[in-house]
């Protein structure tokens, strides 16, 4: 279990590097949802040149696609659970690196570029609790605004203000640790312990069955 902390945004670099894998945050301020359509537009945007309605500098993005319904002119958020971070891989790298991101918070683990990124330019991914998309909601007081409904509701950029928000483990931190790596790699050395113990065995068996 690592260290508890409360983080108001917009991030800090600093606040990003004292974190580490296994610590847990709750976050205050604003978050900004986007899943895969969001992130190649946005991509899209940053190699046109174009400056995005919205501004991620030292910001958090949640691989999300809430549930939302409209209520007068404001919108309600019924459930805001993660959705699987794997599929952004190919675009988180270059709006970290080139737009000043700071948290990502997802579920299922990122890869390589993402790891590097983090460590390279201060940023961190983080785990939303599995199963857990009410108690998200519960987290979001308000909708601030939303841009690209062209993209369909789950797939716009939501602007939730939020307070609590967690709790999100640290699962790559600023110093390029990779608690998915580390747990695989752990199961693989298991593992390999595992068949040699046997193999060890069933030799030892046939061996005194021999003599």
């Amino acid at each position: 279990m690592g260290d508890v902390y409360k983080l108001v945004t917009p991030l800090t670099e600093n606040d990003i590097r004292k974190l580490n894998v296994g610590d847990i945050v709750y976050l205050y301020g604003v978050v900004y949802t986007a899943r895969d359509a969001a992130h190649k537009r946005i991509v899209e945007y940053i190699n046109r040149g174009e400056k995005l309605p919205f501004n991620l500098s030292n910001g958090v993005i949640y691989h999300c696609g809430p549930v939302v319904v409209k209520e007068d002119n404001s919108w309600r958020v019924v459930a805001a659970g993660p959705t699987t971070s794997m599929r952004m891989e190919l675009y988180e790298h270059e709006i970290i690196k080139r737009l000043g991101v700071r948290m990502i918070i997802g579920k299922g683990g990122m890869g390589s570029k993402t790891v590097d990124a983090c460590k390279k330019h201060g940023a961190v991914y983080t785990i939303f609790t599995g199963g857990a998309a009410v108690l998200a909601a519960q987290a979001i007081k308000r909708v601030i605004d939303v841009y690209w409904l062209d993209l369909g509701i789950p797939e716009a950029v939501w602007v939730f203000e939020v307070e609590n928000f967690g709790p999100l483990t640290i699962a790559i931190d600023a110093h390029g640790r990779n608690a998915i790596d580390d747990v695989l790699r752990s199961a693989a050395e298991k593992r390999k312990s595992f068949v040699q113990l046997s193999t060890q065995h069933f030799y030892n068996i046939e061996h005194r069955e021999l003599i």
